[in-house]
């Protein structure tokens, strides 16, 4: 099944005007898919074992071979490079070619971490995650995508078994591939238990010294972990709103979500129907990721943030925007009631929250709860971020 990308208008927007773009996203996400499907004039894979020993032996080479290109074709070709993360020293030959001039390129990458500063200003920077909310196909089924996740390949696959054996096949396939063949971690044993605590804790604030005693390595090196997980666009960071006139003790750890929720139930050891508690916190951790993705597809600057107070008020998400921060909460229930805004209305009236704010639930039509403070379905989400 093919599915329409957000993002790709953007990306052919960018080539028509003459860009490179650099393409970044975790494993299956679609990048290869979807750069195909533009105008290219040539295709090189860094996966290909031929095409990795020709480059990286001689990265100079590509020079030469775009050279003859320019002049058969009269005009500059457009060429794609996949997985740029193989030869990361290949950056420095694509950067003469553009600053000469000679072709045009669109990249693609699934771990940032290597490639980190480089093509700087040459390139412009897009991200590729799982599917959301308004590139997926209707109907939705929740419970499916909370255990499921939103792979392009998973929402393409019938059998729960066969949906079990993806999601495994990539759990295992990336720290055999990306961990141990990269060379980013030296106890591959060790990364593999933070990996499944990784996702056990996903969508809680983080607590290194914790997970550290867990899996036996200091808590250094369990920051170091997480820094690797979003190198490789594998977690997202939800940072803590920590400016306040009225409270003096606000949370300041981050929160970390695993990047797509199917790859976390794999990863926890956790069986396809969890209970309503488990539930509501995956549903938590989605409309997150949602959020995330959503500002970025709709090209809204801004940055999605979490409020806790030590002393009892907590908001899931802030989304801080162009001077104002809209407050939203995650209900599993699908009859919200006045309980369920009472940290809203708290932290509306402590920021001076003008505008309209959020219960992202189960109800089945939206619902004015009071004045400014909206109710809506979980597959309404985007409209939280209509008027911005």
């Amino acid at each position: 099944m093919w599915f329409i990308r957000a993002i790709t208008p953007k990306i052919i927007a960018a080539v028509e005007r003459g860009k490179s773009i650099l393409l970044l996203g975790p494993r299956q996400t679609g990048k290869t898919s979807l750069v195909k499907k533009i105008r290219h004039d040539l295709y090189i894979t860094l996966m290909n074992p031929a095409s990795l020993q020709k480059y990286e032996s001689n990265p100079s080479i590509l020079i030469s071979e775009l050279n003859a290109q320019k002049l058969l074709l009269a005009r500059k070709p457009i060429v794609v490079i996949d997985e740029i993360q193989k030869i990361p020293s290949l950056t420095d030959t694509i950067q003469v070619l553009i600053d000469d001039d000679v072709a045009q390129f669109m990249i693609t990458g699934s771990s940032a971490r290597k490639i980190k500063n480089l093509l700087p200003g040459r390139v412009i920077k897009f991200n590729l995650t799982p599917l959301s909310l308004i590139e997926l196909n209707l109907p939705l089924e929740l419970d499916h995508l909370l255990a499921n996740g939103s792979l392009p390949e998973i929402n393409s696959t019938n059998t729960q078994n066969d949906i079990n054996e993806l999601l495994g096949s990539y759990v295992n396939l990336y720290i055999e591939e990306e961990i141990r063949k990269e060379a980013l971690v030296r106890n591959i044993g060790s990364f593999t238990n933070f990996i499944r605590l990784a996702c056990i804790e996903s969508g809680n604030i983080v607590n290194f010294s914790n997970i550290s005693s867990e899996v036996g390595v200091s808590h250094q090196t369990i920051a170091e972990y997480y820094r690797i997980l979003e190198d490789c666009m594998l977690v997202e960071r939800i940072e803590a709103l920590t400016t306040s006139t009225t409270r003096k003790r606000l949370t300041k750890a981050p929160k970390y979500i695993m990047f797509d929720l199917g790859v976390r139930r794999i990863g926890a050891h956790e069986p396809f129907n969890p209970g309503i508690k488990q539930f509501a916190a995956l549903l938590e951790q989605f409309v997150g990721l949602e959020l995330n993705r959503l500002m970025e597809q709709l090209s809204i600057p801004g940055q999605v943030l979490f409020w806790r107070s030590h002393d009892g008020p907590e908001i899931d998400y802030v989304i801080a925007t162009n001077g104002i921060y809209i407050p939203v909460e995650v209900k599993w229930t699908d009859k919200p009631n006045q309980s369920d805004i009472k940290h809203i209305l708290t932290f509306k009236q402590e920021y001076n929250v003008p505008g309209r704010s959020y219960v992202i639930c189960r109800c089945d039509m939206p619902m004015l709860l009071a004045d400014g403070v909206m109710a809506l379905p979980w597959w309404e989400l985007p409209k939280v971020l209509k008027d911005l």
